[in-house]
């Protein structure tokens, strides 16, 4: 887990080039904590941890915003929080 407005943890040299920067611009947004991207067959989920003081909905909307250009034509996101560990 990070900060806010640290950095995100590395992603392994697994992480295909797309879903990299996918954490980047979500960790890049006001309020986000942490943060868990997965991608499979057509579909794109985004799971974050708002920090204490922001309000979840809001930094959802702001997620959802920040990562718009990424979207491909005919492929579904799905955006929502994770659990506290």
């Amino acid at each position: 887990m990070t900060t806010e407005g640290s950095p995100p943890p590395p992603a392994s040299a697994s992480t295909p080039p797309r879903l990299r920067r996918t954490l980047e611009l979500v960790y890049g947004v006001e309020g986000v904590s942490a943060a868990r991207v997965w991608q499979w067959d057509g579909v794109v989920a985004v799971g974050v941890r708002p920090a204490p003081a922001c309000a979840p909905d809001d930094v959802l909307r702001r997620v959802e915003a920040a990562v718009a250009g990424l979207r491909d034509p005919g492929e579904s996101w799905e955006f929502g929080l994770l659990e506290d560990p």
